[in-house]
């Protein structure tokens, strides 16, 4: 009986980049494969994803890709994984394949894998994989927890989830099911941890909907303009519900969210009247009063619909006095400079701007708070636990609250991006080895040119500026033919400090007088005494290190 291993490629001691890979019988199927969203110190990144070094090394094993739900932070790396393997069966719901389908013909990919839809509580066999898809409530719809049969006994997979007992499809995570596994047993259970901090139960998405409801009639006479994340149709369909009941027709705004409404639409998933829905471009020749605006840019994103609206960048509806401003989320980490931005553009513009820092109403989470996880642990009842998805603190946080539902000290593993954890004989370890998991950074359209010395590079370049010395030597002797220049963007004004500019051409002609006096006249050594001796004048001078790019030309 060989052991069953778990590989960590990301989501553990951050939100985001969630990838882990199950290892039964020698085969490897994933579950999930997402995406972070850059941090402010990730200048010029546009997304991170998991370091898929172990997936490519071991491609021939790999089987299946199983998706518990359709957020970005779980499915947006499937189409760059599947630049390296081919002949892939990824299984969902139909609205997670639906969100992803798209991702895979964008990226031209889509031939590479085969999209295979499971239905709520299906049991899908692939040898050796026996993977059932159980309920969950969340913030996108149709999310499914993951229970693994296992050689080693079963492994649940909470996916992202809450316990919404009134939830706007009426699909409850189903406990009745999770119950059955605990009675007949879990060897392991991995589990949501994002709001494991939070105290009490989150409260239902229909609380968002009775708060909607109450705008709609206090703001009459108001065009609203409600953002909102792409994938939170439920968010969407009870703003819909909302604007529809006061007699407004409702405008969508945004790729994203055309695309995920035009999906739900078709799926089912959200019940638009066909009458209620009108293109942007008509949106702004009507009152007010009869228009509802539905959008992205909830996060501050520079090129998203509202904040091109806020910018008055927007070719179909300009902001003014005559607008409500609605954003239905909270700024995600590390958003909320961008966030506050555009909110600060849009009062600007005269509209009334109502968020989460004013009113709390506007959002609850699709992550279950300490009650909602201590509920999952109560019914599943692990033999063994592993908190999964959240930074460091939530981890250790969730492993407290599994100590005060009854599992032992001993059974809980705190699992980082790399770890491996192995299931043998009813004891659930860490390996001794462990398995790259590091950023792999998307920069346009390049894909891992981008490392941690270029990003150093570029934080030095927007603290420090750039100094560039150009200068020409004779190759023979080493004398300055011409130059050298010094041409600075970033540390200093060239006109404005020009007596600065001149003591430091004189230190570099100073420097390679020196270098070429002990017969240092090659390119490398001439480049790294300019370097040096610039890189000290310059600190003592201002206190400051821009980065430092001699070029060395030779005749």
């Amino acid at each position: 009986m060989s052991d069953v291993r778990i590989s960590f490629l990301g989501g553990l001691g951050e939100i985001g980049r969630n990838c882990m890979a199950l290892e039964v019988a020698g085969e490897i199927a994933l579950i999930d494969a997402g995406i972070l969203f850059p941090k402010l110190d990730m200048l010029g990144v546009d997304l991170v994803l998991p370091d898929l070094t172990y997936i490519k090394e071991n491609s021939d094993r790999v089987r299946s890709i199983f998706l518990t739900h359709g957020h970005e932070d779980h499915v947006g790396g499937v189409p760059y994984l599947l630049r390296d393997l081919d002949a892939i069966e990824i299984f969902g719901t139909d609205l997670t394949l639906g969100i992803l389908e798209p991702k895979l013909e964008e990226h031209g990919v889509a031939d590479r894998a085969t999209l295979i839809e499971v239905r709520d509580s299906e049991r899908v066999r692939r040898d050796p994989f026996d993977v059932e898809f159980i309920p969950v409530a969340h913030s996108v719809p149709r999310g499914c927890a993951l229970a693994i049969s296992t050689s080693e006994g079963l492994v649940v997979h909470s996916g992202d989830f809450k316990i919404d007992h009134t939830p706007v499809d009426g699909r409850r995570t189903d406990l009745q099911r999770l119950g059955e596994l605990g009675s007949s047993g879990v060897s392991l259970l991995l589990s949501d941890s994002t709001n494991a901090e939070e105290p009490g139960w989150i409260r239902s998405e229909t609380a968002v909907g009775a708060f909607l409801t109450e705008l709609f009639a206090s703001h009459w006479d108001k065009r609203i303009i409600a953002a909102c994340f792409a994938s939170h149709l439920h968010r969407v369909q009870q703003i819909a519900n909302a604007a529809i009941s006061h007699g407004r027709k409702i405008a969508f705004l945004g790729r994203s969210m055309l695309s995920n409404v035009a999906t739900a639409t078709r799926l089912g998933v959200l019940d638009l009247p066909e009458e209620s829905v009108i293109p942007v471009s008509e949106a702004g020749n009507l009152p007010p009063q009869d228009v509802c605006v539905v959008c992205t840019g909830s996060q501050g994103e520079p090129l998203s619909a509202l904040a091109l609206m806020a910018a008055h960048d927007h070719k179909s509806i300009a902001v003014g006095p005559d607008d409500i401003v609605l954003f239905s989320s909270h700024p995600i980490p590390g958003n909320e400079a961008d966030v506050y931005r555009v909110i600060d553009d849009l009062y600007r513009a005269g509209a009334t701007v109502i968020h989460s820092g004013v009113n709390e109403e506007v959002h609850v989470s699709g992550h279950g708070a300490a009650e909602d996880l201590k509920t999952m642990l109560s019914v599943v009842t692990p033999d063994w636990f592993v908190p999964i998805h959240g930074e460091y603190r939530h981890l250790v946080h969730h492993a407290s609250l599994a100590e005060e539902m009854g599992v032992p000290a001993d059974r809980i593993l705190i699992a980082q991006d790399g770890d491996v954890v192995t299931l043998r004989d009813g004891k659930a370890a860490f390996a001794s080895e462990t398995v790259p998991a590091g950023y792999f950074y998307v920069d346009g359209i390049g894909l891992g040119d981008v490392n941690q010395e270029v990003l150093r590079d570029r934080q030095l370049l927007g603290e420090d500026g750039v100094v560039l010395v150009v200068v020409t030597l004779d190759s023979r002797t080493g004398e300055i033919v011409s130059g050298p220049e010094v041409i600075s963007r970033g540390w200093v004004d060239d006109v404005e400090s020009m007596e600065l500019i001149e003591d430091a051409r004189a230190t570099v002609v100073a420097s390679i007088e020196e270098a070429a006096e002990e017969g240092g006249l090659d390119w490398a050594t001439m480049k790294r005494h300019v370097r040096t001796a610039l890189g000290k004048f310059i600190w003592q001078s201002t206190k400051r290190r821009p980065l430092i790019v001699p070029v060395v030309m030779e005749v």
